[in-house]
């Protein structure tokens, strides 16, 4: 099998992707193709590397050329289509802004959010037509998450749980 020549590496590409092909932290993807490159890099055949890295050779052409090109970039994903963002970056704002403001301040009758308190605020309030689901994945993109509180009017099943907490 013929061999697909990898340009010159410099020495900071040859140090970057030796680290990279070492990271136990790093995208799985980003470090297989690291692999890949240095594998090429040592001169190694196309079917060797596809072998080692366990991926088709075309997969191992294809990245090595785009290495070529590109240079560490290539190790990235490349975008991808996909659904349009439903809600501008404005009104995501207003969204975690009312979340994070306490409801009576927003001239709301209760004093704290729950998810379908909020989604009916975001609703009728400031006009914006979204589902509880979604406002839900919008807010945990941000970091917030929301707990449907629970309460248990029953004992507890562990007739020790106050000793073993360090109480009574």
């Amino acid at each position: 099998m013929r061999k697909r020549e990898v340009r010159p590496l410099s020495k900071i590409e040859q140090k970057q992707l030796e680290q990279l092909s070492h990271s136990q932290t790093a995208a799985y993807r980003r470090v297989k193709r690291a692999k890949l490159i240095l594998l090429a890099a040592q001169g190694e055949r196309i079917k060797d590397i596809a072998q080692a890295t366990n991926c088709d050779t075309e997969t191992v052409r294809r990245q090595v050329k785009r290495f070529n090109e590109c240079g560490l970039e290539s190790l990235e994903d490349k975008p991808r289509s996909g659904r349009k963002v439903l809600y501008s970056d404005v009104e995501r704002g207003q969204m975690i802004a009312g979340a994070r403001t306490q409801p009576q301040q927003l001239g709301q009758p209760f004093g704290r959010w729950t998810l379908t308190r909020l989604t009916e605020y975001v609703n009728h309030s400031l006009g914006i037509s979204i589902s509880r689901a979604q406002l839900g994945r919008v807010l945990e993109a941000e970091g917030l998450r929301w707990y449907q509180e629970k309460t248990y009017f029953t004992e507890r099943p562990d007739p020790q749980f106050g000793e073993k907490r360090g109480r009574l």
